[in-house]
């Protein structure tokens, strides 16, 4: 609300915005065009990556990772987020490790009373500082190379990144330990947030977070304050093909918009890069990308030839990625919207575009034993007896091939 304030007091105003993990919806807005995107990828000179463990909490963990800060000279935050039981914590720390200087600071406190605490914190008379997400911003203590979040699962992927940053901000190695309760079951998205955030730990890492956060979350709604939360309305991809158009017209780009055209290939068939073939998910996603902005076969080839230089050759699925990626390029070619192959038919969606050649109805008929007709906006192929899934691959993609290249 505050930035759009400010964009009204002018109509040519500029604005940029820094963020270290952007929201979905900005990140989206990024990737769509709707925002240039750039990135400072160059970190402060010798600063480390923050070592990050996720755990189950215990008080052996604890102990052990506050005695070793203090052994070194250095300060600990401990992240504790409810009010109501942070002095039984508190109280708690001291008995497991009684040498440390332990003081409290949170929301609820005065200013009379949360200044002395942090100013003595700031100055090292303090050893362990036990808050509240207070700390989560605007704090730049650069004695403070230990931190120790409790209940990690019930923070957001960004906040986590967020609060880890508050540590490693000199040349000291620094440690970030996520605790989580042992004997609870996460949630899938919990793991998914830890998982992300003991992986990305790497300086300048702030990028691959959002993008993580943003298939967790996703995307939220352009206009309107929703900042994460799918477009369930109108069905993500339609949402993101309606964006583009509307982006390409506004910059009066309409040339571009016939460029931006999809085509989908739905097809019963596992089509994925798998973990065990490109384990870094930056890298996975970047492949991704590639391939969906590919437009031609020769595109596609060239993509291929590079991923498969640098990690080696295709497994199963991913062949068939690249396979119906291929597809894909010449249904654009075609001006064919969709492609869908089930047990029992297959059928074209075609575009406004389209012109079959009378010429080629033989040929088409040849290849489908003259069982296709024509509905509106569609071409239907009636198929033989079901066969087994493993053998579509080797039956009906190369037959589909054949049907487009045919059009």
């Amino acid at each position: 609300m505050h930035k759009e304030r400010l964009k009204e007091y002018r109509a040519s105003v500029d604005v940029l915005t820094l963020s270290a993990t952007p929201i979905p919806r900005t990140l989206h807005m990024s990737l769509m065009g709707v925002r240039d995107l750039s990135l400072i990828q160059t970190a402060p000179k010798n600063r480390m990556s923050i070592k990050t463990l996720v755990v189950p909490a215990s008080d052996a963990v604890v102990q052990k990772a506050i005695a070793a800060e203090l052994d070194r000279g250095g300060q600990i935050y401990y992240l504790h987020n409810r009010i109501e039981s942070i002095y039984a914590v508190r109280n708690a720390l001291q008995q497991l490790v009684p040498r440390a200087r332990i003081g409290i600071g949170h929301g609820q406190m005065s200013e009379v009373e949360l200044e002395p605490v942090m100013q003595s914190f700031i100055e090292g008379d303090l050893d362990v500082l036990v808050a509240t997400t207070i700390i989560e911003n605007g704090i730049d203590i650069p004695n403070v190379n230990t931190m120790i979040v409790n209940d990690a699962d019930k923070f957001g992927l960004a906040q986590l990144y967020q609060l880890r940053g508050r540590v490693g901000r000199s040349n000291h190695q620094a440690y970030c330990y996520l605790l989580y309760q042992g004997h609870k079951a996460l949630t899938e998205e919990a793991k998914a947030r830890l998982e992300a955030i003991r992986e990305f730990a790497h300086l300048g890492s702030g990028l691959q977070i959002a993008m993580r956060d943003l298939e967790i979350r996703g995307t939220g709604n352009l206009l309107g304050a929703a900042q994460s939360g799918f477009i369930a309305s109108v069905g993500f991809d339609t949402y993101c093909e309606l964006l583009a158009e509307a982006i390409a017209e506004r910059r009066g780009m309409s040339a571009a918009l016939e460029d931006r055209r999809e085509a989908v290939i739905d097809v019963k068939i596992s089509a994925f890069i798998p973990n065990e073939y490109i384990p870094q998910v930056s890298q996975k996603i970047a492949v991704y990308q590639e391939l969906a902005k590919a437009r031609t076969q020769a595109e596609v080839e060239e993509i291929a030839g590079g991923v498969r230089d640098r990690f080696g050759p295709f497994p199963l699925p991913t062949q068939h990625l690249v396979e119906l990626t291929k597809l894909r390029a010449i249904a654009l070619q075609k001006h064919v919207t969709r492609v869908v192959v089930d047990e029992t038919r297959l059928t074209l969606g075609v575009g406004s575009g389209f012109q079959l050649d009378p010429s080629m109805i033989p040929k088409f008929q040849s290849l489908t034993k003259n069982r296709f007709r024509f509905a509106e906006g569609k071409i239907l192929v009636d198929l033989p007896a079901p066969q087994e899934k493993e053998r579509l691959e080797q039956i009906w993609m190369p037959l589909l091939r054949r049907l487009l290249e045919a059009l």
